[in-house]
């Protein structure tokens, strides 16, 4: 049987470097020896794309100009993926049969490496570089939701320029519109890196200063007492929904540390839910998928008003976490599909979307 060589594409220039870290070392040794041979890739904080035999050798070269793999020293820049002559993969000598990213983050969640794998015409798992891009910027997702019906939190969007600028008229448009407490974010980043909650003028301006550190566009939501409860989708054309499961951040809200932080958080899966919203929220997780048209993977977050029951959507997240505490892989492992099969599934999926993708004419 002939091993299906698999690109681990990993690290990068975002905040969640170590979290993607943490992912490729779970995604490593999941993956079967006898059906896959692992090529991992790692990208260093500086954007060097290097040849590494594990995850943590990444931080290794990061902390020198070059890292030995085998017996010699090699450094690849990005664009060395494109294809070369006889479509050998420089990297490793011969042809890639498909990539895995589990880059978190800008430049790696956000279409810029789904674009490039495109040029390189290599399958890969995941979304494509449009659903990449909206479903990365946070305003630019709940622009789409509204757009497409699905019920969310009232937000409001500043740049960090209109920030500098003009901070006081920012502040009473937020005061408002939306009241405290609000959530503040910058519009492309993950894994809750800075974002935090302000109940008032002094918090919301703190909170401000915070999120302009991460991006040029930030996004202010209205803070809801909430359940935060979230679904699986797996597939392309045809997603399936895991069962959801609820999230129980021991902190006030589920932050980064909850997020990667082993005990930080309880991860309660099943959700206890009705029936009733348990068919709503994976409808509503569906039609999300849809929405970016997304495909392979997502996770999709979602609020249950405690007063109401009422099920809102937050956010989809195009490449969810991979690591042992990470909630996706768990969801489809209660959904009764283990990780290494998911992991199976990905793959296919991936090769499927290319061969599909073949099929099209390209030109009249």
């Amino acid at each position: 049987m002939t091993k299906l060589r698999v690109g681990i594409l990993f690290g990068g220039e975002s905040g969640e470097h170590e979290v993607s870290l943490a992912s490729a070392t779970s995604v490593l040794g999941a993956l079967n020896p006898a059906r896959y041979e692992p090529v991992l890739i790692g990208i260093t904080r500086a954007g060097k794309w290097v040849a590494v035999d594990s995850p943590a050798g990444l931080l290794e070269h990061s902390q020198h100009a070059r890292l030995a793999v085998g017996m010699s020293e090699r450094e690849v820049e990005g664009t060395s993926l494109l294809p070369m002559p006889a479509h050998a993969d420089p990297l490793c000598g011969s042809e890639l049969d498909v990539v895995f990213p589990v880059l978190h983050g800008p430049r790696g969640e956000d279409g810029t490496v789904q674009g490039l794998l495109e040029l390189a015409r290599l399958p890969y798992v995941g979304s494509g570089v449009l659903a990449s891009a909206v479903s990365m910027d946070k305003a630019m997702m709940k622009s789409v939701f509204a757009a497409e019906g699905l019920p969310g939190v009232r937000y409001e969007v500043v740049t960090a320029g209109q920030w500098e600028r003009e901070p006081e008229r920012c502040v009473c448009r937020i005061e408002g519109h939306l009241g405290y407490p609000v959530f503040v974010k910058p519009c492309n980043m993950g894994s809750s890196v800075g974002i935090s909650k302000a109940i008032d003028r002094a918090g919301l301006w703190t909170s401000l200063d915070l999120a302009a550190r991460f991006d040029r566009r930030l996004i202010i939501e209205q803070g809801v007492d909430a359940r935060e409860v979230e679904c699986g989708v797996l597939g392309n054309d045809n997603p399936e929904v895991s069962v959801p499961g609820e999230i129980v951040p021991h902190h006030e809200f589920y932050d980064f540390d909850a997020k990667y932080t082993a005990g930080l958080a309880d991860l309660v899966i099943p959700a206890a839910l009705s029936l009733d919203q348990t068919e709503q929220m994976r409808n509503l997780a569906r039609r999300a998928f849809v929405a970016v048209d997304a495909a392979g993977l997502a996770r999709v977050d979602f609020f249950v008003l405690r007063e109401t029951g009422e099920v809102l959507v937050n956010e989809i997240n195009t490449i969810p976490g991979f690591t042992a505490t990470s909630m996706y892989p768990r969801l489809w492992e209660a959904t009764g599909v283990p990780y290494s099969e998911l992991l199976d599934r990905l793959i296919r999926l991936a090769i499927e979307r290319q061969e599909e993708s073949a099929t099209q004419r390209r030109t009249r």
